[in-house]
């Protein structure tokens, strides 16, 4: 017996269809990168408020950079670039740009270890309204923290990386995979 067409063929969309992207339209409706409405005027949103806790991360992790260079000198030329990066951290996530001109100045090659070393100290201590952070007598164990501050942040950022807008996220996962780098760098230098 051969197979025989049904007697008429739909054209256009199906009722089915129809209904499906009208559903669709008004879950995306609902989505939408408006400002929320229980947000008060005053008030910041959930992405600023991401923003400036990045930021104060950061610099509190360039902070202890700063105290690990100035405990451990030799450990410079190691910390000094990463250190740099955490400072362009903060920066991007909009935080004071204050230690910025002395972290460039501390990476550039013509200053002397003990001038960047200062720079450093002295960005620690404005950074930190409190005490500058204790750093391990021994200098391999002050990298193994480090390593460890920084893939504590970078795990916090990337747990973070759901309740925020597109961009940010996009910058925060930039960071957070900054972070495992680094943390990677500091655990093969304390080796």
């Amino acid at each position: 017996m051969p197979f025989t067409l049904p007697p008429r063929i739909p054209s256009g969309p199906r009722r089915r269809s129809l209904l499906a992207s009208a559903a669709g339209a008004a879950l995306l409706a609902g989505c939408s990168d408006s400002p929320d409405s229980a947000n008060t005027a005053g008030s910041p949103s959930a992405a600023d408020r991401a923003r400036a806790r990045a930021a104060r991360d950061s610099a509190a992790l360039a902070a202890r950079y700063a105290a690990a260079i100035a405990a451990h000198p030799a450990l410079a030329d190691l910390l000094r670039p990463l250190r740099t990066e955490v400072v362009r951290h903060t920066e991007a996530f909009g935080g004071s740009g204050q230690a910025s001109a002395s972290a460039s100045a501390s990476a550039s090659p013509s200053d002397s270890a003990s001038a960047s070393v200062s720079a450093s100290a002295s960005v620690s201590a404005s950074a930190s309204a409190s005490a500058s952070p204790a750093v391990a007598a021994d200098p391999k164990a002050a990298l193994s923290h480090l390593a460890a501050a920084e893939r504590a942040l970078a795990d916090r950022r990337t747990k973070a990386l759901l309740e925020l807008p597109g961009e940010l996220a996009r910058l925060m996962a930039s960071v957070a995979a900054a972070g495992a780098a680094h943390a990677f760098l500091l655990t093969e230098g304390a080796k």
